[in-house]
């Protein structure tokens, strides 16, 4: 065989191999990251997490967000700038879980992998995968919280629910469910906010998950039951807007407050004792790993896998207080510090 030959050989040889793993040849491009909103910290952290990873990686992110909790319009147009920009994957936190399925179709039918970020999407089947905190277990250990630190007071308690808005999103709907859960409250369905009878409600109020709703909805519940012992509320800023109210009203100390979220602000919170104990997340990780996935995906064709005997990727919880309770795992909020976010 000649030089000329020899080197024909070895270009076809190397063709070959291209053409049977195409893959290889492929990077991420762009990635998408669409959150709720852009100042709740939780999602500001939800950002650092993409972007780091995305640096990392070599990866191009685009990032956009609603303007209040709820905003779905605002999530629709980026989708739609995602599709037209070419993108590879989409990373969301879904303000409406139903009303957004149709425009993420759209996104996967164009080839796009779609990940649910902290908010699973209805149907959970909607999204290629989810990433997120296991909602019913945050809701859970907060509720088997308060139950304990009542002791047997907790079979008159005057429980407040604080959620997030009237149309229920997933994490909504499993934060609230889980607490009742946990404090021993019939949930009758599950996945329905408000079908319960249970006589220790005194009701449901929402909030934007921002601190001014949370404040005017505890206000709300107050007007209606100036008896109220217990809080639940959906997130730290929702926490801290009702202790607002309950001190303008001199209840301050009667009342015990617990939220989701983790972050530092809210840790500071418990601490304090604003907020008697709150389950810990973690979005930096949530956003990081979703990166990962949409990357691994363009160069493989793999899907992420959820975890075992779940239908999402649990990206983990824990509960943090200063005041434990007997068979309640907890950390306390100098620890919790140290995990913090935003």
């Amino acid at each position: 065989m000649n030089i000329r030959t020899l080197l024909a050989s070895v270009a076809l040889t190397g063709l070959v191999g291209l053409a049977a793993s195409p893959a290889l040849a492929q990077d991420a491009g762009t990635v998408c990251l669409i959150t709720k909103t852009d100042t709740n910290p939780f999602f500001v952290k939800m950002k650092e997490g993409a972007e780091a990873k995305a640096k990392e990686l070599g990866i191009k992110l685009q990032s956009y967000a609603g303007k209040i909790d709820g905003d779905t319009e605002s999530q629709v147009a980026a989708i739609e700038s995602c599709i037209a920009a070419g993108a590879k994957g989409i990373l969301i936190t879904a303000s409406d879980t139903k009303a957004i399925v149709p425009s993420l179709k759209q996104a996967r039918d164009a080839g796009m992998l779609v990940i649910a970020l902290d908010t699973s999407l209805e149907p959970i089947d909607a999204a290629d995968a989810t990433f997120a905190t296991n909602n019913l277990t945050a809701g859970e250990l907060i509720g088997q919280w308060a139950k304990a630190q009542l002791g047997d007071k907790a079979a008159d308690a005057k429980i407040a629910f604080l959620d997030l808005n009237p149309s229920q999103p997933s994490v909504d709907v499993m934060r609230d469910q889980g607490f009742m859960k946990g404090f021993g409250i019939d949930t009758k369905d599950i996945n329905v906010i408000g079908d319960e009878d249970d006589a220790r409600i005194v009701g449901h109020d929402v909030t934007n998950g921002n601190e001014e709703g949370g404040r005017t909805a505890m206000e709300n519940l107050l007007q209606k039951d100036p008896g109220v012992n217990v809080v639940y509320t959906i997130n730290e800023p929702a926490a801290a807007g009702a202790y607002e109210a309950i001190k303008a009203a001199g209840m301050d100390g009667q009342v015990l407050v617990v939220s989701v979220d983790g972050g530092c602000p809210g840790v500071a919170n418990v601490k304090e004792g604003v907020i008697g104990a709150t389950s810990m997340q973690y979005p930096l990780k949530m956003a990081a790993m979703g990166v990962e996935a949409v990357d691994k995906f363009v160069k493989t064709g793999e899907k992420p896998a959820a975890t075992e005997g779940l239908n999402f990727t649990d990206t983990g919880v824990d509960l943090v207080t200063d005041k434990p309770a007997d068979g309640v795992k907890s950390m306390s909020s100098a620890d919790a510090m140290k995990a913090c976010w935003g």
